[in-house]
């Protein structure tokens, strides 16, 4: 069969060759062989050299996504499971995590456009590349074989039909529905995951580590845990001695978890729903204070023309944070924003001190969960920062 060619401008291989992944329409000077969208295409340089073999979406930017830097390998099943079995082992037998992890994190784990998440006997799918989506049956049938889940979700990322020319709705795709909320529990603190209208796959496994990093502060303390949802920070707080907690998220239904999970630890904390902003002003003029205040917003911008505004919603956030704080109070800082950097956030802080008249000491500098490894090759898979910072 011969494969289709996709053939790069001059001068415009070299990322491909350090095998970045994505192929942006801008970086192609010719296609050969009128792929479907979906198919597979070799990427050549301008000099005719073999790059790599990918998939083609004409309904997308990234218009080959890229799978194999070896001639001749076709991308069909057995590929497919051999990446998927080399993520998995790595999540089994390095990482220790078994329950309740991420298994494939996309481009890190060489599978551009796909997200698979372990939540106990149930798998979470999330695709974001049209050609992926096409063989959600042939990686359904995959990981059937490696994990034999009672259940198989998949879930839709918002924006995605529009950016890949998708169709795709959330739901069952193989197996059973869970009779209730699956449980996991995350270092001793247990959380209700709901499969079919949590908040991205149902639970944000990437901040595994820095809940646990910031429970350690929380002994004795008055925690602020704003944006919230099903209570992940406050409720490790909690359990590791908090004085009082407090938590406020935007979501009834997001609130209505966290308050499940808080009975389902025998804890008590103080659940309040409400724009973020506007409550953590409220509390300021009502005179209230507290000792650690955790910032976690959703994703503030997803283009590049958004960054401006994104970052006055940061500033303004840390601005309430330290209002709140009493002296060597702690404010951790959390940005899923993947063009927001840590020297951007850090010059928010700066310009918050400067301000407030507030010394600002970064403690700890933090990202994502090693089940989200960063691909060297693919910078754009580090997205989540988390620093911690003492306000004294």
């Amino acid at each position: 069969m011969t494969i289709p060619r996709v053939v790069l401008k001059p001068k415009r291989a070299q990322p491909f060759f350090g095998r970045h992944p994505w192929v942006f329409a801008g970086a192609i000077a010719a296609v050969t062989g009128e792929p479907a969208d979906g198919a597979e295409v070799d990427l050549h340089s301008s000099a005719g050299n073999f790059v790599a073999r990918g998939l083609f979406n004409s309904q997308s930017k990234i218009r080959v996504r890229l799978y194999s830097w070896q001639p001749d390998v076709p991308l069909d099943r057995a590929f497919f499971q051999q990446r998927l079995e080399s993520a998995w082992r790595f999540r089994r037998d390095v990482l220790k995590l078994e329950t309740a992890c991420r298994v494939v994190f996309s481009e890190s784990d060489g599978l551009s456009g796909m997200v698979v998440d372990r939540f106990g006997d149930w798998l979470v799918l999330q695709f974001t590349s049209l050609a992926l989506a096409q063989r959600r049956d042939m990686i359904a049938d995959v990981v059937t074989d490696i994990f034999q889940p009672k259940g198989i979700y998949v879930r839709t990322e918002k924006g995605i039909g529009k950016l890949e020319g998708l169709v795709l709705h959330d739901g069952l795709l193989r197996g059973e529905e869970p009779a209730e909320d699956v449980i996991l529990d995350e270092g001793g603190v247990r959380f209700r995951v709901n499969l079919r209208e949590g908040q991205k796959t149902g639970f944000y496994l990437d901040q595994r580590e820095n809940r646990q990093a910031v429970a350690k502060y929380a002994a004795g303390r008055k925690v602020l845990d704003a944006f919230c949802y099903s209570g992940g920070f406050g409720l490790h707080a909690a359990r590791a001695g908090a004085a009082e907690v407090v938590g406020v998220d935007a979501s009834d239904s997001a609130i209505a978890l966290a308050r499940a999970n808080a009975e389902l630890n025998g804890l008590t904390i103080d659940y309040q729903q409400g724009d973020v902003f506007d409550r953590l002003a409220e509390f300021q003029s009502a005179g209230r204070t507290f000792d650690l205040v955790v910032l976690d917003p959703p994703k503030f911008a997803r283009a590049q023309h958004a960054v401006p505004d994104a970052l006055k919603g940061y500033r303004r956030l840390q601005t309430l944070a330290v209002r709140l704080l009493n002296p060597d109070g702690l404010m951790v800082m959390c940005c899923c924003t993947g063009l927001i950097t840590f020297d951007m956030l850090e010059e928010q802080m700066a310009q918050v001190s400067a301000k407030e008249n507030r010394e600002i000491q970064i403690l700890e500098r933090r990202g994502q969960a090693p089940d989200h490894p960063i691909s060297v090759s693919c910078l754009e898979s580090a997205y989540l920062k988390c620093l911690i910072a003492r306000v004294v």
